[in-house]
């Protein structure tokens, strides 16, 4: 199938046409000076007459004109060693330095070389006077001055510099792709989108583990590029654009590469922002020039990273400076994908971690008309991950990844990486030769809860801190349905004093109230240890009451888990930041009493089920501060509690 809308081979056509035959190759179009030869010439020559004035005002050098009465006397004073006389001129040299008259023009106060005029009426017997005096009279001139061709090519030369760099704006402002004034005001040059040249070892699908469904909406991408006919025949046309969204880290960027690697395709990549100018206009002439050249090699793919740095949704006011850059730029993509017809092979792949602020232009069909959500691995993917960022890394046989799997879930892939690095890194220190599985669990902790700090606290302040993570472990151990305790420490980890760590044994994509509830209580159980055993509370529970805040907002404002607000997000999203503003004022007072409500009530069940059990919180308390980490089969030995485990 012919394509309809042939593809623009220059990036400053503005148009494109369609139904008319090709047109003739036609010479490269010859470059014209700005303001045109005649501007250059005339210039030119204004240089040329002001340089002649300076050189002619230079060339007077210092030697002074002197009356020919001192020169008469310097002879007579024996002071004059030579002269030069063409007609009545003379010029001449003085053995001493003499000041300058002051009837003389020159600027020097001494001087030794002079000329002076002889006039025609006088009658003095000159030549016998300076063979008297042992003057001699030479044949060539005293003072020298530059020949005609020395001041041609001294005036000549700033000329010269005015043409080199009128030529060299000139290449400036017809290479710079945002015109006149991109090109006047120094504009840089665009960076050159990155191409994986053939031949290179590329990025493939074996190189991404994790999110199998998310590859398999992608295949459809790669079959499409390795067999376009079969497709063009089916009268069917591939999606113009496809949107990655998700979380940091899940390996969007490593899925675009993933696919130009499968289909062997030229791969171009660019960053949003790197379009972006303070020169309006910048960079939608950089987009032309990336879209130009990826149909030059057509099939390509375009990789736009961060695509919610220019791709925000467009507001109604007038925009200035960067805002109206961004909108031009965003609109000049739009108009770019328009112009794509099915066959052209070109497909661009954009990644964001915000699709919910995107310009809904450019989630249209006909655009961005495929959204893929790229979201954390399951279990079996972290493990199939790590297996991939392990394969350069030397591994102890006692390393269990299913094991580590199982302990990381929320995880992404970039998270995943790092803990095998970090894991290197440690066994590096320690002067191994393999990475065992402890090096694994001190990285994973390092990651998840903070490096080590060497704090000395004293007892009394020791003390309390295993009581407060004794209370949030047991409270932990007693809940049913909440996730099982992995550590407890009071080893100082990042802005913690301790640390008690709880992940769950399969990945969760539902909670429950009760579940929530569990949650709530575990989170209050160290204010409620100290309440418990010294009557007090501290500061120490700052990040518990955070967590606490967040999780009782949702179940009362989002999630409906409150009868007085009812079934309906009160504050869906993000509203919390615009607290306030989201719902009515009665409605944002039920939510509050309600989050104190549930609050006050796990709290109050967090304190009963700490004095019903303190022989097992004291328990707890006193094996940590004797072995200051207590792993999970210790901690449930220790708190006499049977761990259930399931898969």
């Amino acid at each position: 199938m012919a394509n309809p809308v042939p593809p623009r081979d220059r990036t400053d056509q503005p148009w494109r046409s369609e139904g008319a035959p090709p047109p003739p190759p036609q010479p490269p179009p010859k470059r014209k000076m700005p303001g045109g030869w005649g501007g250059l010439i005339l210039t030119a020559l204004i240089v040329y007459l002001i340089a002649n004035l300076v050189l002619s005002f230079f060339n007077q050098g210092d030697e002074p004109t002197i009356s020919y009465t001192e020169f008469s006397k310097q002879v007579a004073n024996d002071n004059v060693t030579k002269i030069y006389a063409k007609g009545d001129a003379i010029q001449g040299q003085l053995k001493k330095e003499q000041p300058t008259p002051d009837d003389s023009d020159s600027r020097s106060k001494n001087y030794t070389k002079f000329t002076t005029q002889r006039p025609s009426f006088a009658d003095d017997d000159l030549w016998a006077n300076l063979e008297k005096h042992d003057v001699t009279v030479t044949a060539e001139p005293v003072v020298q001055e530059r020949s005609f061709l020395s001041n041609l090519l001294i005036s000549l030369a700033p000329m010269l510099l005015l043409v080199v760099l009128w030529i060299f704006i000139a290449r400036r402002m017809s290479q710079g792709m945002g015109g006149g004034a991109g090109g006047m005001l120094g504009r840089k040059q665009p960076p050159k989108p990155v191409e994986l040249e053939p031949g290179k070892k590329r990025t493939t699908f074996d190189d991404v583990a994790g999110i199998d469904e998310v590859e398999g909406e992608l295949n459809d991408v790669v079959d499409f590029l390795k067999n376009p006919d079969a497709y063009r025949a089916m009268g069917a046309k591939m999606p113009r654009g496809v949107l990655l969204a998700g979380p940091p880290g899940t390996g969007k960027t490593l899925l675009a590469r993933a696919v130009a690697g499968e289909a062997g395709v030229p791969f171009f990549s660019a960053s949003a922002s790197e379009f972006i100018e303070m020169i309006v206009g910048v960079g939608a002439s950089r987009v032309r020039e990336l879209f130009a050249e990826a149909r030059k090699v057509a099939p390509s793919i375009i990789f736009i990273d961060e695509i919610d740095t220019i791709g925000r949704a467009r507001g109604g006011g007038s925009g200035m400076g960067g805002h109206d850059e961004r909108e031009q730029t965003l609109n000049q993509i739009l108009t770019e994908m328009d112009g794509f017809s099915g066959s052209e092979g070109v497909i661009v792949i954009a990644a964001t971690n915000r699709a919910d602020v995107l310009d809904p232009a450019l989630t249209r069909p006909g655009r961005f008309d495929r959204i893929v959500n790229v979201s954390p691995p399951d279990r079996g993917g972290r493990e199939s991950i790590l297996k991939i960022h392990t394969r350069q890394i030397p591994l102890a046989d006692d390393v269990d990844l299913a094991q580590v799997a199982r302990t990381t879930p929320g995880m992404t892939g970039a998270e995943l990486s790092n803990l095998a690095n970090e894991a290197a890194l440690l066994a590096v220190k320690r002067k191994q030769k393999q990475v065992t599985q402890t090096d694994l669990s001190e990285a994973l902790e390092k990651v998840q809860l903070g490096a080590e700090r060497p704090l000395v606290m004293p007892d009394e302040e020791r003390r309390r801190t295993a009581y407060h993570e004794s209370g949030h472990a047991l409270l932990g151990m007693l809940q049913p349905g909440a996730d099982p305790v992995r550590k407890i420490t009071i080893v100082p980890r990042g802005r913690a004093l301790g640390v008690t760590l709880s992940t769950p044994d399969s990945d969760k994509y539902a909670y429950t109230e009760e579940y929530l509830r569990g949650r709530i209580i575990g989170a209050l159980g160290g204010m409620a240890a100290e309440q418990v055993v010294y009557g007090v509370i501290t500061t120490g529970a700052e990040n518990d009451l955070e967590q606490v805040t967040n999780i009782a907002r949702g179940m009362v404002a989002r999630w409906g888990m409150s009868e007085k607000v009812g079934r309906l997000s009160a504050l869906p999203n993000d509203a919390q930041q615009a607290y306030g503003l989201a719902a009515a004022p009665d409605t944002l007072d039920t939510i509050d009493t309600e989050m104190r409500r549930i609050v006050d009530e796990c709290y109050d069940e967090a304190c009963r089920k700490l004095r019903d059990h303190r022989d097992q919180l004291d328990a707890l308390a006193a094996a940590l501060l004797e072995n200051e980490t207590l792993e999970e089969a210790d901690a449930y030995r220790v708190a006499g509690v049977t761990r259930l485990t399931k898969d």
